[in-house]
């Protein structure tokens, strides 16, 4: 009896970790949807503002998060701050990262507004989008001029587009139909709107012609932006601008250099040889005739070395010299004899010599 027992609860306590195993995928998929609301900013006619249509949301104001989704009481909020300073937390559907912004409220004279069209939104609703991450050649996608892997497709003014299967099924109320889409392009941070038309009929799969990602790892990132700077250090330099040069600790004095001076102009090259030679390369001067006293006329000519600083052609006649001596050593072929300095005599049938004068005969 008491192992039958301790088999059920064995069994049950499996039966509650498979369980507790199969509903962590499901939590951890609610998990990655952002979570929220906040007032989502429709329209801006104030160029004041930095805040983007669609992609931003309001959700805080003067340090605590904006609660209830009543207008009238954000407006009265902001009324009540006129002639003043507030700050607003935005979240942004780029890259999904939060900002704390100050704006200045007008006065009540002024009117107090600050040219915003406003809707009470969950944040999740930025997370439709679809990338475009390849287009096939000649197709809709193509012709309609979506580019890879920079492209989004956000919404469209033909219809509301929800979840996974949304663009879908908008694409195949509008085959053979033009279908305008709002495009947002990461490179360029720009956002358009395009017309497609889809067909099936184009002569590759599907109705667009291009590969859609949708989901977590296919959000909007955040714009593509210049690397920050180094304290005092400059990294690009255009010309034209005023603009301090960056010296390290091994660089001379600055005061030597001049601010509104660009980089040192490179040595001129006398030579067009010297582009192919290395940097470590050591120029030598050319050899200067030694002043000792040279071998005696008489004497045996002294064999000159391979390595020294000679001539081109004589270093190669020294190489191909020393090449025939290791040869006839392994050939074991006898070594010619030196000869003297003296040349040897002419042979015969050489080139006939200036006849003498003859002498002069007696009358």
């Amino acid at each position: 009896m008491a192992v039958a027992l301790t088999m059920a609860n064995l069994f049950g306590t499996l039966n509650r970790f498979i369980s507790r195993l199969d509903s962590e995928p499901q939590a951890q998929q609610q998990s990655r949807s952002t979570s929220g609301y906040g007032f989502q900013i429709l329209r801006n006619n104030n160029p004041g503002l930095a805040l983007e249509p669609w992609f931003d949301f309001i959700i805080g104001i003067n340090g605590h998060n904006v609660e209830s989704p009543d207008q009238n009481l954000f407006a009265t909020e902001l009324q009540n701050c006129a002639g003043s300073t507030i700050s607003m937390g935005v979240y942004s559907a780029k890259g999904q990262q939060i900002r704390e912004m100050y704006v200045s409220i007008p006065s009540r004279e002024a009117g107090a507004s600050l040219g915003l069209a406003l809707q009470w939104s969950p944040l999740n609703v930025t997370d439709d989008v679809w990338h475009i991450l390849d287009v096939m050649p000649n197709s809709p996608a193509d012709v309609a001029g979506l580019l890879p892997y920079g492209d989004f497709v956000i919404g469209s003014p033909d219809g509301v587009p929800h979840g996974d299967s949304g663009l879908g099924y908008l694409v195949e109320q509008y085959v053979e139909h033009p279908l305008r889409l709002y495009v947002y392009n990461n490179e360029y941070d720009v956002t358009r709107m395009i017309t497609i038309t889809p067909s099936k009929q184009w002569g590759g799969d599907g109705a667009l012609g291009c590969v859609l990602g949708y989901g977590a790892l296919h959000r909007i990132p955040a714009p593509l932006a210049e690397p920050a700077q180094a304290p005092g250090e400059t990294l690009f330099e255009s010309a034209g601008q005023d603009q301090q040069l960056y010296h390290p600790a091994a660089t001379p004095d600055p005061t030597q250099v001049s601010q509104h001076q660009g980089p040192p102009p490179p040595a001129p090259v006398s030579n067009p040889a010297d582009f192919l030679v290395p940097a470590n390369m050591t120029f030598a001067s050319p050899p200067v005739p030694s002043t000792s006293p040279g071998p005696p006329p008489g004497g045996r000519a002294k064999k000159a070395r391979a390595h020294h600083a000679v001539a081109p052609a004589a270093g190669l006649d020294d190489y191909f010299a020393e090449g025939e001596k290791v040869s006839r050593e392994r050939d074991n072929a006898p070594t010619p004899k030196p000869t003297s300095g003296l040349p040897p005599p002419p042979k015969s049938g050489g080139p006939p010599k200036a006849a003498s004068p003859a002498p002069p005969t007696e009358a």
